[in-house]
């Protein structure tokens, strides 16, 4: 199950600018199939994974200071993921946190 990332904007990473730009080819007609207990689902993997992310990056840079490692090209790796995985998920935060607020807004 892919969420729509279609509705990003102020996202500096040029990976998730290219995937969106994919995305906004290939989303589906509906999605009926797709009930709010997927997309929590889902959601909470994402936060998982970045939280991994952040984790792994700590780790090589403990590594690289505690000279365990020469290799600066991993270290490089595992920043750049653990930054890309934060911004993903500080964006789809900001427009979660926005469609909530338009909820509040609405008038019965």
């Amino acid at each position: 199950m892919a969420l729509d990332i279609t509705a990003l904007h102020n996202v500096s990473s040029e990976v998730i600018k290219e995937a969106a730009r994919t995305a906004a080819t290939n989303t589906p007609d509906t999605y009926k199939d797709i009930g709010f207990e997927s997309l929590l689902h889902t959601a909470i993997d994402n936060l998982n994974t970045t939280n991994n992310y952040l984790s792994d990056a700590e780790d090589e840079e403990v590594k690289w200071m505690l000279g365990e490692t020469e290799n600066a090209h991993d270290l490089s790796i595992a920043l750049q993921k653990a930054s890309t995985a934060l911004q993903y998920t500080v964006a789809i935060r900001d427009k979660v946190l926005d469609a909530y607020r338009e909820l509040l807004q609405m008038q019965i």
